[in-house]
């Protein structure tokens, strides 16, 4: 700079090596309790979605609305079924007239016996029998929900039904989103005579990838590994998916399909997501009940 006519050189205070090493040192304590603290927060928000994962997946109605109040169908009788661990649960049961299979159906994880029952009306109509299971926990019914409980409960309805005189190679197994686990499950336990899936996945851990991309799969409770299971299944299969289902991705549907023994049958729905895929449903699920066997016990 100019000074009295003469042109000087300003000061400049370089860095010593020993600033430069302290401030290096700071940003690397910033830096550590930046991550620190990143991951504190993660295996926080980790602990709070695993301890609430259960309340995250099912989600119960806490009142029952009796049969006379529900302007369900006719048909229907409300009855009594204990499961071998001690819940005492309900069911709506419409015995066959003119078809040959009785179906049983296991709804997704916000529906109740109410809301469920009207998906009956047309198979009624067409002569099958019908029977709506509801969940431990659901419809004001004692218990809560969990995997293995709802597989007791789906074994509770199957016994009932075959001592009423219910053959098992007479039972369809139907399910829609979460009951797709448990209808896969009864159908790898009894000998039915076919499984009816709308809106299935692949499992619970596929599934909440899709939702919670961060939660490490082997943190799951529940996990309804319905992709394992399907290759045990023998029984007729029926899938269907709504292609703009932006719940459960359709592709688990078609993988859960190519996965599948013979004979088996896949639809995708265009322009149906994944509650309003029943209207659609309903005529396939008739045409391919008129078109599978009844199977021969042991077969």
């Amino acid at each position: 700079m100019r000074k009295d006519g003469a042109w000087q050189l300003a000061h400049v205070v370089l860095p010593t090596p020993s600033h430069t090493a302290a401030y290096k040192g700071h940003l690397v304590k910033v830096v550590k309790i930046f991550i620190g603290v990143a991951i504190i927060l993660g295996l926080v928000l980790l602990a709070v979605i695993f301890k609430a994962q259960r309340s995250l997946l099912y989600h119960p109605s806490h009142f029952y609305v009796p049969l006379t109040e529900a302007h369900a169908n006719r048909a229907f009788h409300e009855v009594a079924v204990g499961t071998q661990d001690g819940i005492a649960l309900k069911a709506w049961y419409a015995p066959a007239t003119t078809g040959p299979f009785t179906i049983v159906f296991f709804h997704g994880n916000a529906d109740s016996l109410y809301t469920a029952s009207h998906n009956a009306d047309p198979f009624i109509s067409a002569g099958y029998g019908f029977l709506v299971s509801e969940y431990r926990g659901y419809s004001g019914l004692p218990g809560t929900p969990t995997e293995n409980g709802l597989y007791a409960d789906g074994r509770a309805y199957l016994r009932y039904l075959i001592a009423q005189g219910v053959r098992e190679n007479r039972i369809i197994v139907f399910g829609h989103s979460l009951g797709t686990g448990v209808a896969i499950e009864m159908a790898n336990e009894f000998h039915v005579a076919g499984v009816m899936l709308a809106a299935p996945y692949l499992s619970m851990p596929k599934l909440a990838r899709v939702h919670f991309p961060f939660f490490p799969s082997f943190l799951v409770l529940d996990r309804f590994e319905n992709e394992q299971k399907v290759k045990n299944m023998h029984a007729p299969l029926l899938i269907v998916n709504g292609f703009d289902d932006n719940i459960i991705p359709p592709e688990q549907g078609r993988k859960l399909f190519s996965l599948a023994n013979e004979p088996r049958e896949f639809h995708s729905l265009p322009d149906r997501g994944h509650n309003d895929l029943f209207n659609d449903f309903v005529p396939l699920s008739l045409d391919w009940m008129s078109r599978i066997s009844i199977q021969k016990p042991g077969s």
